[in-house]
Order: C-alpha cells, then sequence, then structure tokens
C-alpha cells in the first residue's frame, strides 16, 4: 500500500482506492460465491493499516479471519506472483469484536431515547396513527422527566398513557387503547428477537469505534451478525441508527487526506426492503452528507437494483464481482451495474460482467482529483490475513484483551420511566385505597342504629337536684317523727 492509496490489484496496472476520495463512498456488488467478502476483507485492511478504523458487520462469521495472521497458500501466493505483489505478507489486523446480543463480542448498546419514534417505527413497522401515538409518549417522556432507556420503560410508559386518555386527548390529540395495544404487541416481537439486550446502558460511545493503537493503525471493528441477520429489521435499524448517530455526533471536518471512520454495510439490500419514502429520502440524505463529517459508508450487496437511484449516485468508488444474467431481472441488473462505470473501450462492460471469475472484478475508483477511473478487469489482491472463520476460543481471547474489556460488558439499570412510573402507580393505588376505607367507613357510620345520648350534668343541675333531695328527706323525717309521736301518746 502506498501512502496515500490502498493496492486493490491489478488489470494492465495498479488498481488502487484512494484515501483522500474514501468518504466519497462505495458499493461492492457480485453474485454469491464471487469473493464479495475477500474484497471487503482486504479494503479493510488497507484503510487499518493506514490509519482508519473501520466498522464492519459480518453475516457469514468470515470476516472475522481478519483478527489473526494469515497462512501461506499456494493458490494466494500465485495470485500475489500473478500480479507482482512482490511485498506480500502475513499479518492480524488489530480487531475488537461487537454483539448485540453479547455472546460473541461486547455487547452494543443505545437507549430507547437516543434511537428515537423514527427509528423505532421502522424497527417495530408502525402504521401512521401508531407512529404518531409514538411520537405522543416521547414528547410526554420529554416533558415529564421520564427518562427512556429500555423496553420495559417504553411498556410502562404507554401503559401509563392508556389510562390517561382523556388528560391526553386535550393537548395531544386522542391515543385509543388499541392503538397502545398494537404497539405493545409489536414491543413483545422486538423483545423476542433480542430488542432486551440491544436497548439499556451503558450505551455505546462512538468514540469507541474510532480507536487507533498506539503504532497508528485503525482498529477493525467486527460486527458478529450470523445471529441478528435473522432478524432483517433489527439489523437494518440498528445500522442506520449507527449512521444517523455517527452523521450527529461527528464534527464537520470538510475534505480530509483519509477518512476518520470507514462504515461496510453488508446485506444492504435489508436497509431499503419495505423502507417507507421519508426513510429512503432521509437515508439519501444521510449518505450525502455525511462525508463531510468524514465517514465512508460502503454498501455491499448481490445486486445493483437494491441499492435506490438516489443512493447509488453517491457511490464514487466501486468494485463490481461477477454477476449471473439467466432471468429478465438479472439482465436488468447486469445493464444497471454496467451503465455506472466509465466506458473501457478495450472490452464491454455488460460482458465483462457476465464473465468474471471467481476473485476477478470490474474496478472504478474517484481519482486525487475526484473523476471516475475508466472501468478495468481487475484480479484482487490476497488478503495478509487469515481467510474464513475463527475458533471460540480464539474469539474469546481477543474480547478479554480487547481495550475495552468490562465497559460494556454488564448493564446497569439505573432508575428511569418504569421505577417513577411504578411508584407514581403505587402512590395511586395507596390514595385510592385510603379513599375507599373512608368511604366504607362511612357508609358504615350512616347504616348503624342511632344511640342513646347521655347529657352532661352541670353544677346548677348538681345544686338543685342536692336541695330536692334534701328537702325531700327533712319533710321525710318529720312526717315519721309525727306519726310516731301519735302512736306514743296513744
Amino acid at each position: 500500500m502506498a501512502g496515500d492509496s490502498i493496492f486493490l490489484g491489478k488489470s494492465e496496472k495498479r488498481e488502487e482506492l484512494f484515501l483522500a476520495m474514501a468518504n466519497r463512498h462505495g458499493l461492492v456488488t457480485g453474485a454469491t460465491g464471487t469473493g464479495k467478502t475477500v474484497t471487503l476483507q482486504i479494503m479493510a485492511e488497507g484503510f487499518c493499516a493506514a490509519g482508519v478504523p473501520v466498522l464492519a458487520a459480518d453475516v457469514k462469521g468470515d470476516l472475522a479471519g481478519i483478527a489473526m495472521e494469515g497462512k501461506p497458500q499456494d493458490f494466494l501466493v500465485e495470485r500475489a506472483r500473478k500480479i507482482g505483489f512482490d511485498d506480500y505478507d502475513f499479518a492480524a489486523t488489530p480487531t475488537i469484536f461487537w454483539d448485540l446480543f453479547g455472546t460473541q463480542g461486547h455487547p452494543i448498546r443505545t437507549t430507547i431515547s437516543e434511537m428515537g419514534p423514527l427509528m423505532l417505527s421502522r424497527l417495530m413497522g408502525l402504521s401512521d396513527a401508531q407512529e404518531g401515538a409514538l411520537n405522543i409518549a416521547f414528547k410526554i417522556a420529554d416533558e415529564e422527566g421520564l427518562a427512556l432507556l429500555d423496553l420495559k420503560d417504553l411498556r410502562a410508559l404507554l401503559k401509563d398513557l392508556a389510562g390517561r386518555g382523556k388528560e391526553i386527548t386535550t393537548d395531544y390529540g386522542n391515543i385509543n387503547d388499541q392503538t397502545i395495544g398494537a404497539i405493545q404487541r409489536r414491543l413483545v416481537v422486538i423483545d423476542e428477537q433480542g430488542g432486551d439486550k440491544f436497548f439499556g446502558e451503558p450505551a455505546l460511545d462512538i468514540k469507541d469505534l474510532m480507536r487507533t493503537t498506539r503504532d497508528g493503525r485503525g482498529y477493525m471493528n467486527v460486527l458478529a451478525a450470523d445471529r441478528l441477520i435473522n432478524s432483517p429489521q433489527l439489523y437494518a435499524t440498528f445500522l442506520l441508527w449507527l449512521m444517523s448517530e455517527l452523521f450527529e455526533e461527528l464534527p464537520e471536518v470538510g475534505d480530509v487526506e483519509k477518512p476518520k471512520l470507514v462504515f461496510f454495510f453488508d446485506e444492504a439490500h435489508l436497509l431499503f426492503d419495505d423502507a417507507p419514502p421519508g426513510l429512503i429520502q432521509k437515508i439519501e440524505q444521510t449518505v450525502k452528507l455525511i462525508r463531510s463529517k468524514g465517514v465512508g459508508i460502503y454498501f455491499v450487496t448481490q445486486n445493483p437494483l437494491d441499492v435506490p437511484e438516489a443512493v447509488l449516485a453517491q457511490m464514487g468508488n466501486r468494485v463490481q464481482h461477477a454477476l449471473r444474467a439467466y432471468t429478465p431481472r438479472e439482465q436488468k441488473a447486469v445493464a444497471t451495474a454496467a451503465s455506472t462505470f466509465r466506458p473501457n473501450p478495450r472490452f464491454k462492460t455488460e460482458t465483462a460482467i457476465t464473465e468474471l471469475g471467481k476473485g476477478e472484478a470490474l474496478v472504478s475508483v474517484l481519482d486525487p482529483k475526484g473523476i471516475p477511473t475508466m472501468v478495468e478487469r481487475t484480479l484482487i489482491r490476497p488478503p495478509s490475513s487469515r481467510l474464513g472463520p475463527i475458533t471460540p476460543e480464539e474469539r474469546a481471547k481477543l474480547v478479554r484483551n480487547s481495550p475495552l474489556a468490562g465497559q460494556y460488558d454488564e448493564a446497569v439499570d439505573r432508575e428511569s420511566a418504569y421505577e417513577k412510573l411504578a411508584a407514581k402507580a403505587r402512590e395511586r393505588a395507596a390514595a385510592e385505597a385510603e379513599a375507599r376505607q373512608a368511604k366504607a367507613a362511612a357508609k358504615a357510620e350512616r347504616s348503624s342504629p342511632p344511640r342513646a345520648t347521655r347529657t352532661r350534668e352541670t353544677a346548677t343541675d348538681r345544686f338543685v337536684k342536692n336541695m330536692a333531695g334534701s328537702v325531700a328527706r327533712s319533710i321525710g323525717s318529720a312526717l315519721v317523727r309525727g306519726i310516731l309521736g301519735g302512736l306514743t301518746r296513744r
């Protein structure tokens, strides 16, 4: 690799990807088994060697070999000899492994708040009405200071809003129970796909994807996606969120000598499948503007038709492996791919695409002046790192020795919307229980028979009563004496 470029392979001349143009994005396409992953691997090796961190999804598990030193094999040595790659050697690329599920690398998490209602709606496939309700939920959470960190926070908030329908309707519009219920059901699906692992804290710090080694090499960030790809909406939404976060967080740098980060998006068609027009527009805008932040986006997919034309137009650096041309759609894909290259008078591009062998590709890049080079039929160089997967033991050792070991491995569950709403619900339940008890006591009081009342005797009453008693006793004594005296006199 020259100091300002990455050696890709050889046609009639050396084919190189110029670092100063690498943030103008790129596209790697081709049918299964034609060499796309190896092309991705040698590009990533080149970027990291030049001090540019790389993030790539490892869909099949065979990109992980970039972390280990390659071994001489006859076909690799022969390819190097054939293209005049005289300084070919073997070396590992410094690698950090990531995994949304936390089993094959450091966990990657983000919070519900950071994901935002637009991305969540895309992830859950919500209707317009449901998306509107989710936007209201986020607004109320913000106004009431309710942190939305994980799925249980969002569930608790939606449950709380369902019980406040009349109150909410006045300020925000109607949110009916059916809409809330539909969103809750979609959350269950996301939970089952592994969303409970993805949403939470500690959240990913974007800067940790942009690390370099002490000797100036960029780290290769490998996202284990062999399991994630089985949840295509989660996969696509996560990578779209990551692209958006990079755009939001990184400062403007304009034209740079080399990118700050290169992001390879494998199985790129998943990003665009069934995406609404508004989201496609957002992707197009992000891809167009993120290059000013020093980030290069490289889509990897089988068919150039997988990428919308407006996004395809932003791809300045292109590597096209072989395509089949048996069905009408495949023939259209070949014609589309051929039309995106600057023609070469020595061969017909459309025909060449169907004739390419394994490890061979059509290459066109932006030259140092930003002008697309003529397409060239190129033998791709062999990688310096290992071809294929690594063992679980090798991966575990690399994760243990990672510069990020221990930073993201344990989840943190601090007080957030769930806890605050649960406390609020307990207070409300206690108040309601107290009110019921008071009501029951009042009802019991009203239904019991009247009791005789005792009046309090005053001092005057006691004086009169005592005087009356004395008079009575005096009269009685006189009367007795009179009677007894009369009997005696007789």
